[in-house]
């Protein structure tokens, strides 16, 4: 059954805007998170530029650089969540791994989607290997590649 998603996609940035425009259709990234959805959600996706994505890791993670993906989850029934994707980072990343722009965006979307509702591969290798299996069930049943191959 595909839960009920509500949806909001931001496009904070200006350079390359239009390159991820293409890469991130509403239809598709709506797509992506139903897959990796267990309930009912209130997702938005916000895609930055290195500034406010350095600012928003730092705030929060007290980490002073620009990452991919940050999840800021605020309830858990209905879930709400804020997937705030780095666009520069996520460019570097496809193509220093030689992987499609959209490919990766989807795999990182639905990284935050999982983490949004709990899962986190940073408590130990075996909460990783579990996360890390369960992105890429999702991912082939949306017809992309494993991310980790």
């Amino acid at each position: 059954m595909a839960h009920q998603l509500s949806l909001s996609l931001q496009f904070a940035l200006h350079e390359q805007a239009a390159t991820h425009r293409a890469a991130l259709p509403r239809h598709k990234v709506a797509r992506w998170i139903r897959h990796a959805l267990d309930e009912d959600a209130q997702i938005t996706v916000r895609i930055v530029d290195t500034e406010e994505g350095q600012t928003l890791n730092r705030d929060y993670r007290h980490k002073d650089y620009a990452t991919n993906v940050l999840t800021f989850d605020y309830d858990e029934t209905p879930l709400c969540a804020d997937l705030v994707l780095c666009a520069p980072v996520v460019a570097r990343e496809a193509h220093e791994q030689k992987k499609d722009l959209q490919a990766h965006y989807a795999h990182l979307i639905v990284h935050g989607s999982l983490h949004a509702q709990g899962w986190d591969h940073e408590t130990g290798e075996d909460d990783a290997r579990e996360m890390e299996a369960r992105e890429t069930q999702i991912l082939a049943g949306l017809g992309f590649d494993d991310p980790y191959a």
